[in-house]
């Protein structure tokens, strides 16, 4: 959360463990995610998904985006890594097919360097009408997920890029 997801939207291919939660909490503060998370699940699964990602501010399973298609592969708990390296594994055979592949679909529908500046525009225009309650919020959010990652049983998720 907090970039996260939108930093994983932008790779070919998300992989990720079963009991990994992602979603969009920016509406919580009465803000939206303004770095490509539209522009990217829209494209990804369809616009009516990305709208109800972001308007619900609610924590999605990976399994939910599996079987919704922003997910491509689910890995089990603590495989992710193993799941990470198989795929490449398998990829390689293929490598000329899927590269061709993702050339195709960044040409059929591009993001744009002016779409997400002026998404960009957007959110920084929003981010100015945020009142005091608005910020008291995010505040306490930014708490509440840095006393979570401080405890030491929580294991923070790797992330990986696959081109």
């Amino acid at each position: 959360m907090g970039g996260g997801l939108e930093a994983a939207l932008t790779s070919d291919v998300i992989i990720a463990e079963r009991r990994s939660q992602m979603g969009f909490p920016e509406i919580l503060f009465n803000l939206f995610p303004g770095m490509g998370a539209y522009s990217l699940v829209a494209r990804k699964v369809n616009p009516k998904f990305a709208e109800k990602m972001i308007l619900g501010g609610k924590m999605y399973s990976a399994e939910e985006l599996y079987e919704a298609g922003l997910v491509d592969i689910l890995a089990e708990d603590g495989k992710g890594v193993e799941a990470v390296n198989d795929y490449i594994k398998k990829q390689e055979r293929r490598s000329n097919g899927f590269l061709a592949l993702q050339k195709a679909r960044h040409r059929f529908s591009p993001v744009t360097l002016q779409e997400l500046m002026d998404i960009t525009t957007v959110w920084v225009d929003a981010a100015l009408k945020l009142n005091e309650k608005d910020l008291k919020v995010m505040d306490r959010f930014v708490r509440s997920q840095e006393k979570l990652f401080l405890q030491p049983q929580i294991q923070p998720l790797q992330v990986s890029n696959v081109a």
